[in-house]
């Protein structure tokens, strides 16, 4: 009795099973684990700069808003050198990725340092009035995120206290919120 091909269908059906063992073949022989993901000993690492203890994190200016960018820094670096990177403005890396600074233009000094836990004294060479807005969030929230700040206490509540040039009274207390704008001390937080 001569015996019957297989129908078309029932020839895709047996190469689709086929392909789906070879996939399910390849996968094991990968070491792919069908169980979903599973940790697998310490994330991976690198050697850090050399000479570098802690990145600082300079704020820059990006389309949407402030975007904190870090540098290499030498170990001890502290919120001083944070000011001075700010400073400097953006790199040429930076700046093709469309950052830029609201500072103002020109050869400025800022004297940063943190004597207390959780603070962060600035002196400025400006009063912030002639500031835009969004350099005083560049200048904030790069105190704040400084590196050396006693305390260790997170870049959000961290107190930075602004002293203006030929001002007379006490500095302005500020602080930066999570969203990377500075805030009075006291005032409600924005968050992401």
């Amino acid at each position: 009795m001569p015996t019957k091909a297989p129908s078309r269908p029932l020839r895709r059906t047996a190469r689709t099973a086929g392909a789906a063992l070879l996939a399910c073949l390849a996968l094991a022989a990968c070491g792919v684990p069908d169980t979903g993901p599973t940790a697998d000993g310490a994330p991976a690492g690198g050697a850090r700069t050399a000479g570098a203890a802690h990145p600082v994190r300079v704020y820059l200016v990006a389309p949407n808003g402030s975007w904190p960018a870090a540098r290499p820094a030498p170990a001890g670096a502290g919120p001083q050198q944070a000011l001075d990177e700010l400073l400097a403005g953006p790199t040429r890396d930076e700046r093709a990725r469309g950052l830029v600074t609201a500072l103002p233009a020109g050869t400025h000094r800022v004297r940063a340092e943190s004597t207390a836990p959780g603070t962060v004294d600035l002196y400025l060479p400006w009063l912030v009035s002639e500031l835009d807005r969004t350099a005083v969030n560049q200048l904030v929230c790069t105190a704040a995120a400084a590196p050396g700040i006693p305390g260790g206490k997170r870049p959000a509540d961290v107190v930075v206290r602004i002293h203006e040039s030929g001002l007379s009274g006490g500095p302005w207390p500020v602080m930066c919120d999570e969203t990377g704008a500075a805030a009075p001390v006291g005032a409600p937080r924005r968050t992401r």
